[in-house]
């Protein structure tokens, strides 16, 4: 079984994306979700697909960063793309009130439309979110009207009290890199002991995040490091990393319906 990293900013400059995709595939990481964040994004990640569609699928979607530079256009842009090959979720979208580059306000307004066309449209959502976390279940609850959204809540790294509410809407908890830095981590740390093996998805959020616990430290990280954040999850939790590699993989598979 490879492995299957959930979360890569692919598109970002500082990649060479057939390198990257050969460096994952030398690491046996054999499929990338690809991150879209704004409108300007998702046609390079159509064609990015259209040239490596055995390696990687894409997400479609608005950060809270760009909510305020968003139109109806780019909405109704977005709910007509969804069905395109290789489109696997609506996102990265949520809320981040951390530096607020969107006024609150018009970042949830972006977030519930857009929470709006994957209920609609019945596709998962990936999920973004610091320091908004009260809103952001209020934003989901206002939309989802059942206690069941599919998708991911991508990079988490909160208390287990989070974790559980994410959870018992039925989404699904992708660990990166944080869980590598002791210091910065020690909430996830905790909270990953009490995470069902059925919810767990790795990513690397490539390329942020570059795990602690690869020396010598690179400035960016890369889906080829994927392996190690499953390392330090396997030492925490004492499971089995080979079972971990597999069962991420089929999360995967899963809640983006491949």
């Amino acid at each position: 079984m490879p492995w299957f990293d959930a979360g890569v900013n692919l598109l970002d400059a500082r990649f060479d994306a057939a390198e990257v995709i050969q460096n994952a595939k030398n690491a046996d990481v054999q499929k990338l979700c690809v991150i879209t964040t704004s409108p300007d994004e998702w046609d390079t990640a159509a064609k990015l697909y259209e040239s490596y569609p055995e390696s990687i699928v894409y997400t479609l979607g608005i950060h809270p960063h760009y909510a305020k530079d968003v139109s109806d256009v780019d909405l109704s842009r977005l709910e007509t793309l969804v069905h395109k090959p290789g489109v696997v979720a609506i996102g990265e979208c949520g809320l981040d009130f951390n530096r607020n580059f969107s006024p609150p306000e018009i970042q949830i307004k972006v977030f519930e439309a857009q929470l709006a066309i994957a209920k609609k449209q019945n596709k998962p959502v990936y999920l973004h979110e610091r320091y908004a976390f009260e809103e952001q279940i209020s934003s989901i609850k206002q939309v989802f009207d059942t206690a069941n959204i599919r998708g991911l809540a991508h990079c988490f790294t909160g208390s287990a009290e989070q974790m559980n509410t994410y959870l018992n809407l039925g989404l699904y908890i992708g660990i990166t890199g944080w869980l590598c830095d002791p210091k910065r981590g020690n909430d996830l740390r905790e909270s990953i002991i009490h995470l069902p093996l059925d919810r767990l998805i790795f990513e690397t959020d490539s390329p942020y995040l570059f795990p602690k616990n690869v020396r010598p430290r690179k400035r960016i990280n890369e889906p080829s490091l994927l392996p190690n954040i499953a390392e330090v999850f396997a030492e925490i939790t004492q499971q089995n990393i080979s079972m971990l590699q597999q069962i991420s993989y089929t999360n995967c598979n899963h809640v983006f319906e491949i």
